[in-house]
């Protein structure tokens, strides 16, 4: 096994490998104790706790880790700190790669397990799309629950599950939440349960899925997006039947709302202030899902976005490449049921997990696509008609969505501070420059105006921030290891 600088990073091991031994794994767990007495609890929580010895040959040991984030930020900052801990344990270690692990590591995503509740004979369980990816292209057909009056939701699609849901790490606190909801009986759980998500990362997928888990239980549910909500209020209104309005929706036992950020007007926002209030004291139980956090819902009445944030909030991350690949596999494995000629070879599936970075939609298109070349020229799917098939979706990839509270837990670790400390008043020198680094990355990464930038860092005026940008663009004009040292900043939050 050789371990030369430009050693490839690779998700599988070649086939040199040697696994370590007993010996050598008790000599990296005495490095990692040593890097976690050295480092502090915080920056080895942040940076090593997965970090692991893969195997040791000739000299080589070979590190890996989950993500290519922190593959880069090892290399950049800690990989020789790394290697002298090691040679002080282990002189014989001359050399180390560091390597990302690949998709079959043991703390991959996992597909769920069928959920207990028994199912509605009116709603058969169809084959499924996997989690933050559209439907499957058969027509949609509403689900039918218990009996909901003449209450007009939007109807449920049943081909949208947990027995459809692929759960990996960046969604599994959300899917936890969401199961607990949906089988819950007696005084409403987590509530108001709210979801956040960017653009296709499966927050409606759950939405739904919740709504059958609950309507399998006997309950009455719900589901509505914004559009609609908007649309039955102002019908109501115009029909003068508002109050009948506000009662049925009060008299269900699971109001679902999706994207409510599009919810507009003054008299809409209020009626659904009421509505949630209602809800609320009365123990019924509401879910709300949003593209962001309740406090960001500008738009929003103060004590809407406030009853919101009061409940149990919780983000469906990105998702990472070991839960692209299993979402890929289950889709690819529900169409093989529609089209048995249709398979791909597990390297393309890999591939394509790998150029696919945005979310499920992409994903979803990328097996289209595959489907389509597959079906219509009647030849096998390979990495060379793959890479051809999906060529637009990689080159028209949207970059990542960045988020302030990213920015600033990032920027904290890198400078050994807190991210409290970045929004507290103390104007030390090793304070005061992380903080203007953080402003200056939340004006270059993300759309957020100055005095909304502002208000996520403690309050500050608007001057305060532009001003901490000016210091900062002047300053990387005239340092170039800052200059280098904010750009791998922005290439780790953007990857």
């Amino acid at each position: 096994m050789t371990c030369a600088a430009g050693e490839p990073t690779t998700d599988a091991p070649g086939p040199a490998r040697v696994a370590a031994g007993a010996g050598a794994s008790e000599a990296w767990s005495r490095v990692r104790r040593r890097l976690r007495a050295e480092l502090g609890e915080d920056v080895f929580t942040s940076w090593f706790a997965r970090l692991e010895l893969d195997a040791l040959a000739d000299g080589c040991a070979r590190l890996t880790v989950p993500t290519r984030f922190l593959k880069s930020w090892i290399e950049a900052h800690y990989l020789d700190r790394v290697l002298d801990v090691y040679r002080a344990e282990e002189p014989a270690v001359e050399r180390i790669a560091l390597a990302v692990r690949g998709t079959t590591s043991r703390d991959g995503p996992r597909r769920m397990e069928p959920a207990p509740a028994t199912r509605s004979d009116a709603a058969p369980r169809r084959e499924a799309p996997a989690a933050a990816a559209p439907a499957a292209p058969s027509p949609p057909q509403a689900s039918v629950g218990p009996a909901d009056g003449d209450i007009a939701g939007a109807p449920l699609d049943p081909r949208l599950t947990f027995d459809s849901f692929v759960v990996g790490r960046s969604n599994a606190l959300a899917h936890a939440a969401g199961d607990r909801v949906a089988r819950h009986d007696g005084h409403a759980l987590y509530n108001p349960l709210y979801v956040h998500a960017g653009v296709g990362l499966g927050k409606t997928h759950l939405l739904h899925a919740i709504g059958h888990g609950a309507r399998a239980h006997g309950k009455r549910v719900i589901y509505l997006t914004a559009d609609r909500f908007m649309y039955g209020f102002v019908s109501a209104l115009k029909a003068q039947t508002s109050l009948a309005f506000k009662e049925k929706l009060r008299g269900i036992d699971l109001l679902i709302i999706d994207d409510v950020q599009f919810i507009q007007g003054r008299t809409i926002q209020q009626e659904f202030g009421h509505t949630l209030n209602a809800l609320i004291d009365a123990g019924r139980q509401v879910v709300i899902a949003a593209d962001r956090p309740p406090g960001d819902l500008e738009s929003l009445d103060e004590r809407a976005r406030s009853r919101l944030a009061g409940g149990l909030v919780v983000e469906v991350g990105n998702l990472d490449e070991d839960l692209r690949h299993a979402i890929l596999g289950a889709r690819i494995a529900a169409v093989h049921q529609a089209h048995p000629t249709f398979d791909v070879a597990p390297d393309v599936i890999a591939w394509v997990s790998r150029q696919i970075t945005t979310n499920g939609r992409d994903l979803e298109g990328a097996v289209n696509r595959l489907l389509a070349h597959a079906t219509l020229t009647g030849t096998a799917v390979t990495l060379e008609t793959a890479e051809t098939a999906i060529r637009d979706l990689v080159k028209n990839r949207e970059p990542k969505r960045v988020k302030i509270e990213e920015i600033q837990k990032l920027v904290a670790s890198r400078y050994n501070v807190s991210r409290s400390d970045i929004l507290s008043e103390r104007r030390t020198a090793a304070v005061v420059r992380p903080r203007q680094i953080a402003m200056y990355l939340s004006k270059t990464l993300t759309l957020r105006s100055l005095p909304e930038i502002g208000r996520r860092f403690g309050g500050r005026d608007h001057t305060t921030v532009l001003h901490a940008v000016r210091k900062i663009e002047k300053a990387i004009g005239e340092d170039t290891t800052l200059g280098e040292e904010v750009e791998l900043l922005k290439r780790m939050l953007q990857e």
